[in-house]
Order: C-alpha cells, then structure tokens, then sequence
C-alpha cells in the first residue's frame, strides 16, 4: 500500500507564495500519473495540475501561470503556488497512480494523501 504525505500548507495573505510537498512512502515505485486536488467543504473536489511521467503537465485554468507542478528523482511531488488568491484557500491533497493511461487529466487515481490547508487571506 503506498501512503502519500503531503506538507507545506499554512496561512499566507493574498499575493504570497507557498510550496506544497508530497513525499510517496514508496519513492521507487513508478507513477505514471500525479496530481494536485483540492476541494473546500461542502464543495465538489478540483483537479488543479496533473503530471505524467514524462513531466508533461497540465493545469486548472484558474491557476494557470500562477501554479507549477513539479516531481524530483525521488517521486517527490511539488506545487508552487504563486499570486495566491482568497478563491485558493481550500485542502490540497496529492494522488498518484501507477497505472499507465492514455492522459493524466480527469483520471482515476489510486493513492491519495491526507491533505494539507491552504488559507489564503485578503
């Protein structure tokens, strides 16, 4: 079973910048697909970024040139969040999955970490 921690939440004003992290607890495990949710209570859940193996991204057009999903050599997944917005306050949670499919977008996803808090303030 694979376990994926996220961390990097918090507080921060409007405009500011916080960098989310998502460590799998099997780094060597081949994902084909990872990704950035988030969802606000009582709210349908988001997909925000998605990346494949390849590094091939695509974004949530809410967060284009704002947001960047990135995954190092260990399989550590990352968003840096730039020009934060009240609207981005919500839980982010990071999913992955081995499978290999044709797109990352609006996939199933396996795993899924616990969330972590983003509250952004005006």
């Amino acid at each position: 079973q694979v376990r994926l921690v996220e961390s990097g939440g918090g507080s921060v004003q409007a405009g500011g910048s916080l960098k989310l992290s998502c460590a799998p607890s099997k780094a060597r495990t081949q994902y084909y697909c990872m990704a950035w949710f988030r969802q606000a209570l009582g709210k349908q859940r988001e997909e925000v970024a998605t990346i494949n193996l390849y590094g091939d991204t695509l974004y949530a057009d809410s967060v284009k040139g704002r947001f960047t999903i990135s995954k190092d050599d260990a399989n550590t997944l990352y968003l840096q969040m730039n020009r934060l917005e009240p609207e981005d306050s919500d839980m982010y949670y990071c999913a992955a999955d081995a499978r290999w499919n044709t797109g990352c977008w609006k996939s199933d996803f396996g795993y899924w970490g616990q969330g972590t808090h983003v509250n952004v303030s005006s």
